[in-house]
């Protein structure tokens, strides 16, 4: 059997989506970009701007692999599983949890095989082992999910209603999972989650369940996706001081807008004062510490004060990138309902002027980091990561897979990559 996969969304998604692509080849299933005897479509919902790339990608799908079912799955899937079965007749919207049941019953519906009462539900097939997610398909530095949902509501987002409340995975099972790729030889897990400093189980929270990650797995390194401002507590800052870097000293906090009006009106937890007191705190606490962040410019009811205290803000942080979205109007929420939207010329002057100020903070960290050295990830022939998030290019000699200290040489403004 055949079988196409395609993701869409956060780092969340794109675990997700590497466990069921893990779980078929293991099964004897074959990878391929068309022509598959079943397609998957792991959605994101997170904006309008991403609805539009689920249905293009749903599309896609059925142009690609003709009369092939195409089982969609993810947040679009859970908030409107009518529009996407709309699509076509060869869409099949299905719970995430279910995909793999779903597709080895339609391998036996193809096989020909039945059982004396008739081909099998894809219930019979629910439980399907977890598997490592190693090879060529797939990152070398490995995701694995901690936590999933979210609490919170803030007015632009919908991603809180696709995913529900928010929750844990047991520490005991991720201790399991880190020690498994630890001893297959996976030297950095990035460790993600919706809200992952959230994260919460048997009295551990996110940096002490690290510390036993960093126990059970002392030749990995450990990278921390991206965390809420207000979940960043002293315990993490510590971890993050006290791991000589194999806990990356790299944070993507996201701050959203430099304005606290328009904070408040996203119904984000934190003031830009607030925010940029964190940030103070954590490089006082941690030298060297490189900072990412999500912005989104254009947001009802900004004015060019608030955009210019954004500017602002960014500045101050000294971020060493940016990604900057223009507001995507999502269906649902409240700030959709709004009538005081940005006409979309603004919101794309405001997006370049910022770019601007991201590319010089961008290249104004990279160049202040020339000469230093630092562990490297390397993720293929010649390209690395480095422990700043910095892809670094390689001597292609250097071994995939292997962590290795060098020293920063050069900066690219072109492409933004290091060279040794």
């Amino acid at each position: 059997m055949k079988f196409s996969l395609v993701n869409l969304g956060c780092k969340v998604n794109r675990v997700e989506s590497d466990s069921i692509g893990a779980a078929l080849l293991a099964a004897g299933w074959d990878m391929v970009d068309e022509g598959a005897d079943v397609a998957i479509v792991n959605t994101c919902t997170v904006t309008a701007e991403a609805d539009r790339k689920t249905r293009k990608e749903v599309n896609r799908a059925v142009a690609r692999n003709a009369g092939a079912p195409v089982l969609v799955t993810g947040c679009a899937a859970t908030i409107d599983p009518r529009a996407c079965e709309a699509l076509s007749s060869q869409v099949r919207v299905v719970d995430k949890a279910h995909v793999i049941p779903e597709c080895l019953a339609l391998a036996e519906l193809g096989s020909g095989e039945e059982t004396a009462h008739g081909h099998k539900h894809a219930a019979e097939y629910e439980h399907v082992p977890a598997l490592l997610r190693l090879g060529e398909v797939f990152p070398t530095r490995v995701g694995i999910k901690v936590q999933d949902g979210c609490d919170n509501a803030c007015t632009y987002c919908i991603v809180h209603v696709a995913r529900g409340k928010a929750w844990s995975v047991p520490a005991r099972q991720v201790l399991d999972e880190v020690k498994s790729y630890a001893e297959a030889g996976v030297r950095e897990i990035v460790l993600t989650g919706i809200d992952l400093g959230a994260y919460f189980d048997d009295g551990l929270g996110l940096a002490s369940l690290i510390r036993r990650l960093r126990a059970a797995a002392p030749e990995t390194r450990f990278r921390i996706s991206s965390i809420e401002p207000v979940t960043i507590d002293d315990a993490l800052i510590e971890l993050l001081a006290t791991e000589d870097g194999m806990v990356c000293r790299h944070l993507h906090v996201p701050l959203q807008s430099g304005s606290s009006k328009i904070l408040h009106d996203m119904a984000r937890r934190y003031s830009a004062e607030e925010y940029a007191a964190t940030i103070q705190k954590l490089r006082r606490a941690i030298p060297g510490l490189s900072l990412t962040t999500d912005v989104i410019v254009g947001f009802p009811g900004e004015t060019k004060d608030d955009f210019m205290q954004t500017l602002e803000v960014a500045r101050a942080c000294g971020f060493s990138r940016m990604h900057i979205f223009r507001y995507s109007r999502r269906e649902g929420t409240p700030a959709a309902e709004r009538s005081d939207q940005i006409a979309p010329d603004v919101k794309a002057q405001r997006m370049e002027r910022l770019q601007i100020v991201a590319n010089e903070l961008r290249r104004l960290d990279a160049c202040a980091r020339l000469g230093s050295q630092e562990r490297i990830l390397i993720e293929a022939n010649g390209r690395g990561m480095s422990e700043s998030y910095y892809e670094v290019q390689v001597p292609e000699s250097m071994q995939v897979g292997t962590l290795v200290e060098a020293r920063l040489r050069t900066y690219d403004e072109k492409d933004g990559t290091i060279h040794l």
